[in-house]
């Protein structure tokens, strides 16, 4: 039997990678991070415990990987889902939309993910959060923005700071009513995205007022 290609080699450790972080996700989301052990992880995905060692230095690390993906698969599907669309202004709304449907559908997994964020190692530079940067990053090019290198970060932040007023224990703020700041904030109207049913909250018109005459950009 001929050994295996260097092309084939590097797309089954690809594989084994995703299967991994898929598997992270998964338990994580389902009995928390603390109940959840690299072997627990190692099971799921269908490979031996070690080799969740060699790509992943620790579980903080592997988890952070893990969200980065799936945050960046969820935002990747909503830019280009049909119709598709080159509006700018139309997919910053999607893309607002894409993070904040995370953390209402996910929000044990997300909650504990920024917790890790917040902790001394910060961001893991990894191909996974380098993917969700270029994304976002690129958003802002296709909305307009004339300084994308200092409105690429506040977005990033206003999303993490959304995110954690909607997880935040014992006061969370509703999903209407940050979606709506956010849209006011970047002018988007309501009905762009994926808008939550009921309409805007009470007071917030469904289209920004210096944006009503605008054409998109």
């Amino acid at each position: 039997m001929s050994p295996r290609s260097p092309s084939v080699n590097e797309e089954l450790r690809r594989r084994s990678r995703e299967r991994i972080l898929q598997a992270a996700v998964d338990l994580v989301g389902e009995h928390g991070y603390e109940a959840t052990t690299l072997g627990d992880i190692a099971d799921r995905a269908g490979t031996a415990r070690g080799l969740v060692s060699y790509y992943f230095p620790g579980k903080r690390q592997l988890l952070q990987s893990a969200v980065h993906r799936l945050m960046h698969l969820t935002l990747e599907e909503a830019l280009e889902r049909e119709p598709r669309t080159e509006d700018g202004r139309e997919r910053l709304a999607r893309a607002i939309d894409a993070i904040l449907g995370l953390a209402r559908d996910r929000p044990l997994l997300m909650r504990t993910h920024m917790a890790g964020i917040l902790q001394a190692e910060g961001f893991v530079q990894c191909p996974e959060q380098q993917r969700l940067a270029f994304l976002l990053r690129d958003t802002m090019v296709r909305f307009g923005s004339p300084d994308v290198d200092t409105e690429y970060p506040l977005l990033r932040a206003l999303l993490m700071g959304t995110v954690v007023a909607m997880l935040l224990p014992g006061a969370p703020m509703p999903l209407p009513r940050l979606r709506a700041e956010l849209f006011q904030r970047y002018g988007l109207d309501w009905d762009m995205g994926m808008p939550p049913d009921g309409g805007p909250p009470d007071g917030m018109p469904s289209r920004p007022l210096d944006q009503s005459s605008k054409s998109s950009k």
